[in-house]
This record gives structure tokens, sequence and C-alpha cells, in this order.
């Protein structure tokens, strides 16, 4: 864990180390994607069994083996007991009307010229969603993946999650059921990316991929992206807490760790007006740390990127806060709003002391799925729009063509495109 002052005179040099630090995987498996991707292009299921059988040991034979029932994810969601039944039905009721106040008006009208101009947005086709298996299997996200999709209107939702040994999450099921996934696969890792894109003879293929992975499933939807949509390459976890010393040490802490805890590559940062309070914090985030079943992730993340920054004054916080670009920003402070009013680049804004980010993880009712590795500059979260796309009209008759045509004929000529001209200027003679 590391701490800074922007009174240090070294300051600037070290917070732009910080700024450009990449925490994302180094590997080189670009090529040993490529090699997936093109094996199970031109093989199809054949590549996905060899593929399940080396990575996860499971014999892909059989139609169970391949796919898990309906049946079976209603089964997992009715053994569920009374309580986690209610927080998912909770959870999944606010992000399905969140997501819903998302949906895009179609636009028409004609203007001044007499054009009729317009857009009309409507579902892709099909999605394909990406559910880790194993320790990182986690139903909130394939509520946050699949719920917007369904509200969008995606008529065929497609899950692929692997199942070490054959063995799977009853919880993910459960969500399944509960967001109506209409295919769920038992494969994973990139090869399972591949067959979404690419179809195989058991999987359609499908247009837009969404959905966390590890470095192999990320570096997948990198090279695919064209191939089909994609949401967007996901890094390492990260919070950005601001906070002043009004707050208990204890919580800010517990909310640093909420993001550590995720993998040893995440990232947690605070920044106070207050030196005593950070070390307050700090020893905190020790104790609580040692408490936690997750300690040895934590503790990673922690010592290797935990970050302390003391500002002189909190109106000091926005303007860095814009360069770190979090995923994830708290303002636990007096007056939220202020500082709000000056953030450009986040995932995720967390107001007021009493909104821990956890609460946005699961029932808030936004997606958690956002941007990181400072990509909030030019990225948002996941949406209904990942699911849509927009497609523009134009009418003209007679008349409005002879008002815009002869200019859209004079462009045509300048840039060497006669046949252009002549599609407009043959309607005005």
């Amino acid at each position: 864990m590391q701490r800074l002052s922007t009174s240090d005179a070294d300051f600037e040099r070290k917070f732009a180390r910080l700024v450009d630090e990449r925490r994302e995987s180094e590997a080189d498996i670009a090529h040993t994607v490529s090699d997936i991707l093109a094996a199970v292009r031109q093989r199809g299921d054949a590549a996905l069994t060899e593929f399940t059988q080396r990575f996860d040991h499971h014999q892909l034979g059989k139609e169970d083996d391949w796919r898990i029932s309906a049946e079976s994810c209603a089964a997992a969601f009715d053994a569920l007991d009374t309580e986690l039944r209610e927080a998912l039905e909770l959870a999944a009721s606010r992000i399905r009307a969140y997501h819903a106040e998302q949906l895009p008006a179609d636009r028409d009208y004609t203007d001044e010229t007499g054009v009729r101009l317009g857009a009309k947005w409507r579902p892709v086709d099909a999605a394909g969603l990406y559910v880790p298996g194993g320790r990182a299997a986690y139903p909130s996200s394939l509520l946050m993946n699949a719920i917007p999709a369904k509200v969008a209107g995606v008529e065929r939702l497609v899950v692929t999650t692997p199942t070490p040994r054959g063995e799977t999450n009853p919880l993910v099921l459960a969500a399944a059921h509960l967001a109506g996934v209409d295919e769920l696969w038992r494969v994973g890792g990139a090869q399972a990316v591949a067959a979404l894109a690419y179809g195989t003879e058991r999987i359609s293929r499908v247009d837009v991929i969404t959905g966390p992975g590890n470095d192999y499933v990320a570096e997948a939807k990198r090279q695919l992206f064209g191939v089909v949509g994609i949401d967007m390459v996901a890094g390492p976890s990260e919070i950005l807490v601001i906070a002043d010393n009004k707050n208990d040490p204890d919580w800010i802490a517990a909310d640093l760790l909420s993001q550590a805890e995720h993998d040893p590559s995440s990232q947690s940062i605070l920044i106070t007006d207050d030196a005593t309070f950070a070390s307050e914090v700090e020893d905190a985030v020790d104790v609580q740390c040692s408490q936690l079943s997750t300690e040895k992730s934590a503790r990673a993340s922690w010592d290797a990127h935990g970050v302390l920054l003391v500002v002189k004054d909190l109106s000091e916080a926005p303007a860095l806060a814009n360069r770190l670009a979090a995923e994830h920003v708290e303002l636990a402070v007096d007056d939220p709003e202020a500082l709000f009013a000056q953030l450009r680049h986040a995932g995720s804004v967390f107001l007021g002391r009493h909104t821990p980010e956890a609460v946005g993880d699961y029932v808030a009712g936004p997606n958690h799925v956002l941007p990181t590795g400072r990509r909030a500059r030019f990225a948002s979260g996941l949406s209904v729009l990942d699911f849509m796309k927009r497609t523009s009209f134009i009418s003209l008759d007679k008349d409005s063509l002879s008002r815009i045509g002869p200019a859209a004929i004079a462009l045509a000529r300048v840039e060497g495109l006669p046949a252009h001209a002549n599609s407009v200027e043959f309607r005005l003679k």
C-alpha cells in the first residue's frame, strides 16, 4: 500500500505513475487464443469437446452433458431458501425497472425543407452471455447481463458457463431461471466465446456477447469484436473513495475491501483531506482484512495496489478522480452533489455516506458491469443499448430533393464520384 500527498514535492510524478499503471495481465496469450478461435471455427463441436475435456475435465457426450435444461434451472430456483430467493427477486425487479427506463424512443419528424427524417431502435436477434465458473460464479452478474438483454427485447438469450468436472453452481442456475435465459451450455473459456461468435453444430451464433471472464475470455472478445458486438474488455475491479474525517473509519475500510477481495489485481484508493483519518482507515483495513474469508485476495490487492492519498482540500479531489477515471467512485462527504458536478469520468458514482458501492453490485438497479482501467474516459456501463441498434431513415419528395439535391451533386463531384452525382441529378432533370 502506498501513501501519497499533494504536498509532496514529487507528487505529480508518483500520481502519474499511478494513473498509468496497468494491472491487467501482461501474459502473451493472444496467439493461444487465436488458435482456439480458429479451431472452433473450423471444427465446431469437436473442438469444443476437446477443449472442455482439457480445461474443465468434463466430457461433452450426450445432450445433458452439453446443455443444462430449463427444468434444472427452475428446480435450482425452487430449492433456494426463502430469504435468498426473495433477495434474488428483489435484485431482479430493481434491475429490470431501472433498465426499462433506458429504452430509447424512436424519432420521426419532417424538417423545414420537407425532408422526413428519423430513427428506429430494434433489439439484436440473439445475445450471448458468458458466466465464469468456479470461484467467480456470481448470480448477480448473470442478472446484470441477462435482464437488460431481455428488457431490450432480445428474443434468444444464450448463456455459456464452464462446469468443472460436470459440477454446476445452483445459484447461477437459479438466476438463469429468474432472468428468463433461453439456452444454457456447459462450455467455458475462449472456446465458448468462439462458439457464440461463429456458431457450431449445436450452438447457433449470436449477435452480441457480454459478460466477465478471465484473461483468455477477455482476449477472445477483443479478437472477435467486429464478428460480433461486445460489451467491453474488462480488467480488474477498482474503487475510489473520496471521504472526509466525519466518516466512520470502519465504514470506509469495508468499502475499500469490498473491491480488494475480488482479486489480487483489484485496486482500492482513498482520497481524504485528513492524514489522521487516513491512518485510522488503514488500521481498520488491517483489522477487517484479517477477519475475512477472502483475506488472501484482499490482502494481496491492498498491499500491492492500495493507495491512501491525502489532499490539502477536498476541492482538489475531482481533478484527481477525473484522471483516474475509476470504475466505482464513492463520495462520502457532506455535500456529494458539489463534487459530483465536477466529475467527468467515472463508471458509476455513489452519493453520500449511506451509499456503499456493494449496494450497487446487487440491488440498487444500475448495472454493475462497468468500464475499468481508465476506460470510463470513453466508455459507459452495460445498458439496454448494448443489445439494441439504431436504424436511421430518410424520405424525400420531388420538392425536398430539389432543395437539398444540388448541394449533394456539388459535393459528389468535388469528391470525384460522378455516379453519386448522377443518382441525384437524373431525378432533378
